[in-house]
């Protein structure tokens, strides 16, 4: 039994980390499966007032996707986010960028705002006509999008073209000249409606989609501890199956 204590203290311990583990990912799934009830039922709410200043040290993921309405006007400049298009809304899709373009409220604080997607290839003049902002007052409607920094496997944006691949709204911002103190901490991703007649920039293209393993993950570590205990049995057996058979041989002898 000596040669057992040590085993054994290891495979309780490792399966506790297992169990754990286990049941951090049916957290994590319970939490996930709220997070997409959310965002399902804030895509299709009515939109409510868009956070103004008062309410930016406030928000949190769970107003990500919210719908909102703001009005103001758009200000001259833009920038662009690269994404591809697998499943486009609207008529166009593939690689290619989402159009931002800053928005000046009724209230004077500014937020960028998603007018739509815009394929590569495109042909110049098309393109800069697609990329010209809108003149006059607008009622807009559309999804919160919360600001997001790169990571260190984001590739840098590029500046000539002042294209990103995160949406860091906070240095899209800066490329344009605007005043930080006045910038909201999120975009407004703009609901299909605002497609312009050309078709460009095609609005409404918001990609809703969350990765979502954690079952499978919890499974996994699950599967790990059956195997653990499995594995511990068959060693302790061989451990003790040979001493009791040895003591019955010297017990007949």
């Amino acid at each position: 039994m000596r040669k057992l204590i040590l085993p054994t203290l290891a495979a309780i311990a490792a399966l506790v980390v297992l169990l754990n583990l286990g049941f951090w990912q049916l957290d994590r799934l319970a939490w996930k499966e709220n997070l997409i009830e959310q965002v399902e039922a804030g895509v299709t709410s009515s939109p409510k007032a868009a956070p103004e200043p008062a309410d930016w040290a406030d928000l949190s993921p769970s107003d990500d996707y919210e719908r909102v309405r703001l009005s103001g006007r758009f200000l001259e400049g833009s920038v662009f986010y690269y994404t591809s298009l697998s499943e486009p809304a609207g008529a166009v899709g593939g690689p290619g960028v989402m159009v931002y373009a800053p928005f000046e409220t009724d209230q004077e604080w500014i937020v960028l705002v998603n007018r739509g997607f815009l394929p590569q290839g495109l042909d110049k003049t098309v393109r800069q006509q697609a990329i010209v902002p809108p003149d006059g007052a607008w009622e807009l409607t559309g999804l919160l999008r919360l600001s997001e920094k790169p990571n260190w496997t984001t590739p840098e944006p590029g500046k000539e073209d002042r294209i990103w691949f995160a949406r860091d709204t906070e240095a899209m911002a800066a490329e344009l000249g605007l005043d930080p103190a006045k910038l909201a901490p999120y975009s407004i991703d703009l609901d299909a409606s605002f497609t312009p007649p050309s078709g460009l920039p095609q609005a409404g293209e918001t990609i809703v989609r969350f990765k979502n393993d954690h079952l499978g993950y919890a499974l996994t570590w699950f599967g790990l501890a059956a195997t653990l205990i499995g594995v511990y049995l068959t060693y302790a057996a061989s451990i003790l199956w040979p001493r009791k058979r040895q003591a019955g041989e010297t017990s007949t002898k």
